[in-house]
């Protein structure tokens, strides 16, 4: 095949690193097109031509981009989630989505009690009191987290491996899914319960669940006011998960004593502040979202890291890899890790 007839594919968000990877792994078998930005319909006509689009989760693939790419085959997403793409413009089109199901598992598992344990012994204010030469020991008394009761709501791949490492920690585990697996429950002695069982229960609540429109908002302030008094919200998912308004409330109030976010319902908005602010008639839900979402990277009682629990060097490299598999395994007519 010349390179000339060969498929075009476009990243997007890509770093140098990868660019070097890719072009080795496929620069024999496609075209290839890459941006250091996220995918922006106005640029569109610099690969109007693609067979095949790569984003990372800050490209937003909707029904206009779809539409204005005429041989557009494969969506091959370097992430799980897939709720940056339109699935039904998609699948309108007959155009398959391919994400990444399986890459680090451990990595985010590993990243969430991080936070957990930023939060419960306050890692975070020492840290900030250190680098002003404040090593009083005030407003930093912790909480042992052996004994205590974790309530992980998700309990897919990432969720059982935040189960493996709480019970090495010694933790009762609690764990909620639509989908229950009895025999892991078995093996890694947790508990399948009722969401609002858990919540009553758990001491601390981490969220491994997808977004879609079931799961917007689930935790709200009704759910919140379930929560056990000064319990605890780890959240590495995805922002939508959390009404952030009701969080925000519920911090104020008492009802939780603190939360690690890697994952904000606004962060978008953060990364694009200035540009946002410099514009005319912003809409007021958009304002208040990037509010709100100020408001809790400020606060003492929450720990904000830069949707970071997927970011190791070992995760990128299975992220890359796989994706180089969906592609060519398309392009060989047999696909792989299909969303749709």
């Amino acid at each position: 095949m010349s390179a000339e007839k060969s498929p075009l594919v476009a990243f997007f968000e890509v770093k140098e690193w990868e660019i070097a990877h890719l072009t080795e792994r496929l620069g024999e078998r496609f075209r290839l097109w890459f941006s250091a930005e996220r995918l922006a319909h106005a640029q569109c006509d610099d690969w109007r031509e693609a067979w095949g689009l790569s984003p990372f989760i800050y490209s937003k693939i909707d029904a206009a981009v779809i539409q204005s790419l005429p041989s557009l085959k494969i969506i091959a997403t370097r992430s799980t989630g897939f709720d940056h793409v339109d699935l039904e413009a998609a699948r309108a089109r007959s155009i398959m989505v391919a994400n990444v199901p399986s890459y680090g598992e451990n990595t985010v598992a590993e990243h969430t009690f991080g936070l957990i344990l930023a939060v419960t012994r306050n890692i975070h204010k020492a840290h900030y009191k250190v680098t002003h030469r404040d090593f009083s020991l005030e407003g930093l008394e912790g909480m042992d987290i052996a004994g205590k009761t974790l309530g992980v709501i998700g309990t897919g791949r990432i969720g059982l491996h935040v189960i493996k490492i709480a019970r090495g920690f010694g933790m009762k585990v609690l764990g909620c899914d639509i989908r229950q697996e009895p025999l892991l429950a078995e093996v890694l002695n947790f508990q399948y319960v009722p969401l609002d069982t858990l919540l009553r229960e758990s001491n601390i609540v981490s969220l491994h669940a997808p977004y879609n429109k079931h799961t917007h908002h689930m935790i709200n302030a009704e759910t919140l006011a379930m929560m056990k008094p000064g319990a605890i919200l780890i959240n590495t998912a995805r922002g939508g998960l959390v009404d952030t308004e009701a969080l925000i409330a519920a911090l104020d109030a008492g009802q939780l004593s603190g939360a690690g976010l890697d994952v904000l319902e606004g962060e978008q908005l953060l990364r694009e502040e200035q540009q946002i602010l410099a514009q005319h008639d912003v809409p007021r839900e958009t304002l208040r979202a990037l509010l709100d979402s100020s408001i809790l990277i400020r606060r003492p009682d929450v720990v904000v890291t830069p949707h970071i629990a997927f970011f190791s060097r070992e995760a990128q490299r299975r992220i890359l890899d796989t994706t180089i598999e969906n592609l060519v395994h398309f392009a060989d007519g047999r696909p792989t890790n299909v969303v749709i």
